[in-house]
């Protein structure tokens, strides 16, 4: 006597429904406008360096200094990323 469970379907409960639908909004492709989309970039690189030279002008603000440090290679890490993923996708299109 074989059986397969193929046949059965299982259901799911109310906190797997919600983590499938929550996941699927998560996965979900964002649609940008092609200005915006060409300018990421360069806008994670501007805002990195500019929170980088911010830093040369904090003075007493102790606290604060690591947070710009690290938010402005986090930004320039980010914008250096974008760039070579989106200049290696055209490389190979032409």
């Amino acid at each position: 006597m074989l059986s397969t469970t193929a046949g059965k379907s299982a259901r799911l409960s109310d906190t797997q429904q919600v983590t499938r639908q929550t996941s699927s909004a998560l996965s979900r492709k964002i649609w940008l406008p092609k200005l915006l989309y060409d300018t990421l970039p360069y806008f994670y690189l501007a805002s990195g360096f500019l929170a980088f030279f911010a830093t040369l002008y904090i003075s007493a603000w102790f606290w604060v200094l690591p947070h710009y440090l690290l938010f402005s290679v986090a930004c320039i890490h980010l914008g250096a990323l974008v760039y070579r993923r989106r200049r290696r996708s055209t490389d190979y299109d032409a």
